[in-house]
């Protein structure tokens, strides 16, 4: 389900003046070193469509993004977290830099306008009844690349983020968890806001080992 909360486009008469939910920032781009990798909410990233990565946004919200120099615009889909170099405020996919004129530029400022959600990014908390520690997993990857990746997206928001590796019939998995936790109530007061933000998530078995804070 696709909730629209806004229908025609603002045009901004005034650069000083900023409408109440409007956000004025940098915006950056990224392209085809990322095409083809899991995002943080678990899509493959496609250059081609129309998405980008916000800090804050819960996965699935819809973004209006206006370039401040020439006035176009562009709607793009939140389903990944960046940009993390300081100074930007949004990462738009090759396909949505292009609408508005960004590919060559590289970075520049813009207005970004929260327009509504695709609901179907909300997740369920996944568990079986357990007893003891828990933690929360959201990914589990081949690819240490993507799991570190992930544990980056979520340091923005959450705490003790780790990495568990472990080697099952001979192959290496790299598994994302946030957490340790005394009791299942405890894990999914946080697990259930993860679900609605957007993430993948699963409650299990805290079996300690190792924790990797690279």
């Amino acid at each position: 389900m696709f909730i629209l909360l806004s229908c025609a486009p603002k045009k901004y008469q005034s650069l000083e003046y900023v409408p109440e939910g409007v956000q004025r920032g940098i915006a950056s781009w990224y392209g085809s070193e990322f095409h083809g990798k899991p995002t943080a909410s678990g899509e493959i990233y496609n250059m081609y469509d129309y998405t980008c990565a916000h800090r804050e946004y819960p996965f699935g919200t819809k973004l209006r993004v206006i370039n401040l120099k020439n006035s176009k615009e562009v709607i793009c889909t939140v389903n990944d977290r960046g940009p993390f170099i300081p100074g930007r405020d949004i990462d738009l996919s090759y396909e949505s830099a292009k609408q508005i004129g960004l590919i060559g530029p590289g970075t520049t400022e813009v207005l970004i306008e929260p327009i509504g959600r695709d609901y179907r990014y909300v997740r369920e908390v996944k568990y079986t009844p357990i007893r003891g520690l828990v933690t929360i997993q959201v990914g589990a990857f081949k690819d240490r690349e993507n799991a570190y990746k992930l544990k980056q997206a979520l340091n923005l928001k959450y705490r003790n983020v780790y990495i568990r590796e472990v080697t099952l019939k001979g192959e290496t998995l790299y598994r994302v968890r946030v957490g340790k936790f005394n009791d299942y109530n405890e894990a999914y007061k946080i697990a259930k806001n993860m679900a609605q933000e957007g993430y993948r998530v699963l409650i299990i078995s805290y079996d300690g080992g190792l924790r990797d804070e690279i």
